[in-house]
């Protein structure tokens, strides 16, 4: 498994150390020993070309400066890395808006879509977190938030859990397209995963932090 390094209130994954990886001897020894032994080993009627020496080690040079060079690009995307982590040490414990499931205790939850410029309807949509349909209600065209309470029909509450919210959009009655409401959730956990910054939010829902459209305490 890829070693993850994580920022936040859960325990620190710690790097394992990988492998050394093959290093090319900057003062050409190996190559003078593979050339030493070509010399040595040739055939007196059929002696390799000096041109063809030349072009070995122009060839082992080449080489060399590529693994230089890629060691070099290695060290500068941890550092890069490492600083971003700094950065986002500062989110932990904060509430992030971003298109994402939220958790239902009981208390209303506030949410934002963003509805089509080409629709003429649309509705918000609340999936549990097995994916079904709890609720589909209508949604004003210009709402900027909507608030929901978490109750059927009946006036009872729905199970607590994370709960997804959709806004379908509409267009003479035909749905034209299905997009991720936003909502605010606090950060638990930053962490870098296969080059991504990867935020763990309350309650397990994973983000990029890319998706972050908001910050607040």
């Amino acid at each position: 498994m890829t070693p993850i390094d994580t920022i936040g209130t859960r325990p620190t994954v710690q790097a394992a150390q990988s492998a050394p990886a093959p290093v090319i001897n900057s003062d050409f020894e190996t190559f003078l020993k593979m050339l030493t032994t070509q010399l040595k080993n040739q055939d007196p009627l059929n002696p390799i070309e000096s041109s063809d020496f030349a072009v070995q080690l122009a060839t082992f040079s080449s080489v060399e400066q590529q693994v230089m060079t890629n060691d070099l690009l290695t060290g500068l995307s941890g550092q890069m890395g490492q600083m971003g982590m700094a950065q986002l040490a500062t989110w932990v414990g904060m509430e992030a808006r971003a298109p994402m499931p939220a958790p239902f205790d009981g208390f209303p939850v506030s949410v934002y879509p963003t509805v089509s410029p080409t629709a003429d309807a649309a509705r918000i949509v609340i999936r549990n977190a097995q994916g079904s349909v709890v609720e589909s209600l209508p949604l004003s065209l210009d709402q900027q938030m909507f608030e929901w309470t978490g109750r059927d029909a009946a006036g009872q509450f729905f199970p607590s859990g994370l709960y997804g919210f959709e806004v379908e959009n509409y267009n003479n009655g035909d749905l034209t397209g299905t997009t991720t409401a936003e909502v605010y959730h606090r950060i638990e956990e930053a962490r870098l995963d296969a080059g991504r910054t990867i935020l763990v939010m309350e309650g397990g829902a994973s983000i990029d932090a890319a998706q972050v459209k908001a910050l607040r305490n």
